[in-house]
């Protein structure tokens, strides 16, 4: 019997939602990064289907290193950009695994609203001056922004 994946809520940002069963903060910040990339120039909703299939999969950047390029494109490929994306996705795992964990500009693919994103949900930084909405919403959710 083939295991169900359910996509994400849609009142909750992808971010919010990282399985944290059974998981280390190292693997939960990998996923992060993989959320950020998916997230890029694509809607949350079908990021909220195609981010659960992807972790049921290749829950570690491991597993993901030893993934198959086609079939990792065939989960993609909702999202758009299916080459762009999975370039991005490899490179910045190559450079995760190296990683100490700070800066997340360092990794292949991050940009501010990935750091930012970084900062607030793994490192409670709540003074980042986030420029996307999502994050400035939760911030304000939170009564910081």
């Amino acid at each position: 019997m083939e295991k169900i994946i359910r996509p994400l809520r849609d009142d909750l940002m992808v971010q919010q939602q990282l399985p944290a069963r059974l998981s280390t903060p190292r693997i939960r910040a990998w996923q992060h990064m993989v959320a950020v990339i998916m997230l890029n120039q694509t809607g949350r909703k079908p990021v909220k289907t195609v981010f659960p299939e992807f972790i049921h999969r290749w829950h570690k950047p491991e597993k993901f290193w030893a993934a198959v390029e086609p079939i990792v494109k065939d989960v993609i490929r909702p999202l758009g950009m299916v080459n762009v994306r999975y370039d991005r996705l490899k490179r910045m795992t190559d450079d995760f695994l190296d990683w100490d964990l700070k800066d997340a500009t360092q990794l292949y693919g991050i940009g501010k609203y990935g750091s930012d994103s970084y900062e607030i949900f793994f490192k409670q930084n709540y003074t980042v001056q986030p420029t996307d909405k999502e994050l400035l919403r939760y911030l304000r959710d939170l009564d910081i922004a």
